[in-house]
């Protein structure tokens, strides 16, 4: 342990730049820095996003109903650099006062309906399409009750092991083993779940695998953190048959191609406005069209 105190002023002051990896986009307040509106495209449905793992549950929603068939699923998608501060204009504001991915503007309503936080994303798109949520009453509630599952744990992982294992500036043992604690505790919830059920509300995917998947299959895969290892993500065996079964999803490869900006150029479609742009227009097509 580390043998550094730190003793909590009476007042709190900010000091920009103290942070990490993420300081310099990290603020006390709210509201826009800069005026800029956001584009808008040919579907009634707008998102505005980045492929993390809250983006990415999104874009596997949309690109899953449109592998249904369902044609009102069709969308367009812009990307959002996060680490540029995009979140933080007065356009994005508009449609999330938080300031964070994703967010999305449905145009088939009148007027315009706004929404925001990815499990709530989720839920009315379910809910507009019928789709990836039970009807029987007793299924959609152990679904729901995943879903918030995941709301309520992910911040542990990503802004808790996630910033004090990979992005704190200086590492310490204490923060670093708290959250791994906890960490390792959720995926054994997930792995005796799993172990009695196909997808997360029983035999039916739905969109709390939808919800889960990217962040905690992702963490299994060492697809971030690098933690894998060092979480014996190895152990965690009905975890990893359930990603792995996810995970070739053709709408769930699709989704995560969506809003990518990092990894290889031929998985990275910045924006996304017909089903054509995966073979078109991802980033190594157009380096080579240059």
């Amino acid at each position: 342990m580390s043998d550094n105190t730190y003793t909590p002023p009476r007042v709190w002051k900010w000091e920009p730049g103290n942070g990490g990896k993420f300081a310099n986009i990290n603020r006390p307040i709210a509201g826009p820095t800069h005026d800029k509106a956001l584009p808008v495209g040919k579907h009634p449905l707008q998102l505005y996003s980045l492929a993390t793992p809250n983006g990415v549950k999104v874009t596997v929603m949309l690109e899953e109903l449109l592998e249904k068939g369902v044609a009102g699923a069709e969308y367009d998608a812009y990307l959002i650099q996060i680490g540029e501060g995009d979140q933080f204009s007065s356009g994005f504001v508009e449609v999330n006062p938080n300031s964070k991915i994703p967010a999305l503007m449905d145009h088939s309503t009148n007027p315009p309906q706004r929404v925001f936080e990815s499990g709530a994303i989720l839920l009315y798109l379910a809910e507009k399409f019928g789709e990836f949520l039970p009807s029987d009453p007793a299924k959609r509630t152990e679904c729901l009750s995943w879903l918030f599952w995941q709301m309520g744990s992910a911040p542990m992982l990503g802004g808790g092991f996630g910033h004090f294992y990979a992005y704190a500036p200086e590492k310490y043992q204490y923060p670093i083993d708290r959250y791994t604690m906890e960490v390792k505790r959720q995926l054994d919830v997930l792995d005796r779940h799993l172990a009695e059920n196909r997808f997360m509300a029983g035999d039916e995917y739905t969109i709390a695998d939808m919800a889960i998947h990217p962040w905690y299959g992702a963490l299994v895969k060492n697809r971030v953190y690098e933690a894998a290892e060092f979480l014996e993500a190895h152990t965690y065996k009905n975890v990893l048959r359930w990603t792995e079964e996810i995970d070739e999803r053709p709408a769930v490869k699709r989704g995560r191609m969506v809003n990518r900006s990092f990894g290889e150029p031929h998985e990275q479609l910045h924006e996304r406005h017909d089903a054509s742009d995966f073979e078109l227009r991802t980033q190594d097509k157009l380096a080579d069209s240059e």
